[in-house]
């Protein structure tokens, strides 16, 4: 049965893979290493084609209303708690290029032949839930906040933020829970995405192991999880253009980290 298989994987057994302790150096490695498969077969053209779009989104929501203004953050930050979805390609990529196998861009679509597809859609499934539940949460702390009056105009929402004691506030609690999402995020997928490529384990064990892998190495997977933030954040400028380039070295390094925190096996699928 399919839901079976999401909770245990191939081996209809649930399987706790091997954690690794890890220091700083090897975060540094992996993103090395995620430079270099990034050189190899750089994928930024690809990624403009996908930062453009998202970004025209973005604009036109700004111009469509002031009554909007108050989601465009929650929206920006929140598409990194769906990121390692859109990073299944590159972790692909990685992985064939790792085990020296043809790692055309094409063969990132191969993705979709994985025996591990129905988990990977239930974790995809459980970060979306994630995503839409920030927002949520977003529009309520701002709700709280600021009351339920529309907006007049962009520059009055930016100077009640930026200069106000509500503003203050807003940006306090809303952070605070972004940051809460996010660390929900970076633990139960730090490595989840990458296992599940690499061995059909299910869903739940995946998520498991991404877990244990970040209550054994708190402090790497936090360096991590700041590295993370700070280079999405650096790719936002100007104009989003950095993400091209930021988003792949990220995708990339991270199959590297699952490698280092998660123990080989002798019979890793293909």
């Amino acid at each position: 049965m399919v839901a079976f298989h999401v909770m245990a994987g191939a081996s209809s057994e649930f399987v706790r893979p091997e954690v690794r302790k890890i220091a700083v150096a090897d975060l540094m490695d992996a993103l090395r290493l995620g430079l270099d498969d990034f050189a190899d077969k750089p994928s930024h053209y690809v990624f403009l084609c996908i930062v453009y779009p998202i970004t025209g989104v973005f604009l036109i929501m700004w111009s469509s209303g002031a009554n909007v203004l108050p989601l465009i953050y929650p929206l920006i930050s929140g598409f990194a708690l769906i990121g390692p979805i859109a990073a299944l390609g590159l972790y692909e990529i990685s992985r064939r290029r790792e085990q020296q196998l043809d790692s055309a861009w094409h063969h990132a679509l191969e993705v979709r032949h994985s025996p591990a597809l129905p988990s990977i859609i239930a974790v995809g499934f459980m970060l979306l839930a994630l995503f839409i539940a920030w927002l949520v949460v977003a529009q309520r702390i701002y709700t709280v906040t600021f009351g339920e009056a529309g907006l007049t105009s962009v520059f009055t929402f930016l100077s009640d933020v930026l200069t106000t004691r509500r503003g203050a506030s807003l940006m306090l609690w809303g952070n605070l829970a972004g940051f809460g999402f996010a660390v929900i995020v970076l633990a139960t997928t730090v490595v989840t995405f990458p296992l599940l490529l690499d061995r059909d384990v299910g869903a739940i064990a995946a998520v498991n192991a991404s877990i244990r892998a970040t209550l054994a190495n708190p402090g790497p997977v936090a360096l991590w999880g700041l590295i993370v933030a700070a280079l999405l954040v650096a790719g936002t400028i100007p104009i989003f253009i950095g993400l091209a380039v930021v988003m792949p070295i990220l995708g990339h390094s991270t199959w590297h980290l699952y490698r280092k925190l998660i123990a080989s096996y002798p019979n890793r699928m293909p």
